[in-house]
């Protein structure tokens, strides 16, 4: 099968597993150590990529490897529990197909997450950051190749990738929860070995507040069918060039894990939003 008939199969296959998607879902894509997140969703019912033949598949600790179903909030969600990476060697279309996928299944709205380093000296580890804006330094984006009209145009415009009504009803949420986040601009590299005081500085030179190996090619994809964006990292470490200290990926998953629980707070109470659906710019 090609890109477009995987797509296309995998998502007949959920059908007949889920039956019809509600209008109104919300997609999720879940990063590494989110897990407590997909605890959040009420009624789930879970789907294991192994019975959906053409899902890809990680292999990296802390992504899980199924896509649940049920409510966050109230509303229906189907959350991907678990990407795969560029550096796991699969390329940018394949990496980006899950997101194919839920676009093809009709939801209203893609919330991306993620774990990332802290590039701005500002910000601190284990606070949220929703992201406002990105940088690709993948070396890769998924549009390579002849283009898919059925999901959507050669030249996509990213002049707003990040859907400004999601984002500031999220800063809204958060400040109505008590919950502190910071907004940023979001660089995604290749990975896996982590940067050198170098890299980081020439990043946050770039504009970029926080980085991470995942997300914007996600984002390329999804936009590229319309989807409606919000985009939030953890931030599990704070990157600096004058005093890089060690950090492995049990410590990015264990404070992933530790605050987990707030967003799935600010997600469960944005979700809960119904103005949402009509608002301006709504798929």
């Amino acid at each position: 099968m090609n890109h477009q008939e995987a797509v296309s199969h995998i998502s007949r296959l959920i059908r007949e597993k889920l039956g019809n998607i509600q209008a109104g879902t919300w997609g999720l894509v879940l990063g590494s150590g989110l897990g407590p997140v997909a605890q959040a969703i009420e009624d789930a019912k879970d789907i294991p990529y192994c019975a959906l033949p053409g899902m890809p598949q990680s292999a990296v600790a802390g992504h899980g490897g199924f896509l649940r179903a049920g409510r966050l909030g109230g509303r229906p969600v189907l959350a991907l529990c678990g990407r795969v990476h560029l550096y796991e060697g699969v390329p940018a279309p394949e990496a980006c197909l899950p997101v194919r996928v839920l676009g093809t299944l009709g939801v209203s709205a893609l919330v991306i997450t993620n774990a990332a380093g802290a590039l701005n000296p500002l910000f601190e580890a284990g606070s949220l950051m929703l992201i406002t804006d990105h940088i690709n330094m993948s070396g890769q984006n998924p549009l390579t190749g002849p283009n898919i009209d059925a999901f959507g145009p050669r030249f996509p415009d990213l002049g707003q990738a990040w859907c400004p009504t999601l984002l500031a009803q999220a800063r809204a949420e958060a400040a109505r929860l008590g919950l502190m986040v910071e907004r940023g601009v979001y660089v995604q590299v290749p990975g896996p070995n982590l940067e050198t005081p170098a890299e980081t500085r020439a990043y946050r030179q770039m504009g970029a507040d926080a980085i991470g190996m995942s997300t914007v090619i996600e984002a390329i994809a999804a936009r590229h069918m319309g989807l409606r964006l919000l985009g939030i990292s953890c931030l599990t470490n704070k990157n600096s060039p004058d005093c890089m200290q060690t950090i492995t990926h049990e410590d990015v998953l264990r404070m992933a894990g530790r605050t987990a629980g707030q967003m799935a707070r600010l997600l469960s109470a944005l979700a809960a939003l119904p103005e949402l659906d009509s608002a301006p710019g709504a798929a």
